[in-house]
This record gives structure tokens, sequence and C-alpha cells, in this order.
């Protein structure tokens, strides 16, 4: 049977179970239309980013 030769350490033991935590990157929502939007990313429904439009989106 194998025997791990130095004891796991606290940083190590904490990345591998950090792993089954992660639940994905979270939806927030625009300020000017309300609608879901990746975070830092500007809104694909109204081109707005940061309460400034930066993209002209066709209706």
């Amino acid at each position: 049977m194998a025997v791990p030769k130095r004891k796991t350490s606290r940083m190590k033991r904490r990345q591998r179970k950090a792993a089954n935590r992660y639940e994905g990157v979270q939806a927030t929502f625009c300020t000017n239309c309300s609608k879901p939007t990746t975070p830092h990313r500007v809104c694909p429904s109204c081109g707005y980013y940061n309460g400034k439009q930066v993209l002209n989106v066709e209706a």
C-alpha cells in the first residue's frame, strides 16, 4: 500500500478542495436595461457599460 512521505500542506489541501466549490461566473444585471449580463462586459442587449453608451445595438 502506498504511503505519503510528507504531510500534505494546508495550502495544497485547500487548493484541491476549492475545485469542488467553484460555481462559475455569476450573472449581474445591467444598470440601464436590467437584463442579466456577465460582469465587466458590455451589455449585449442595450450596448451600455458603466453607465455609458459603448456599442450601437440594432433593434
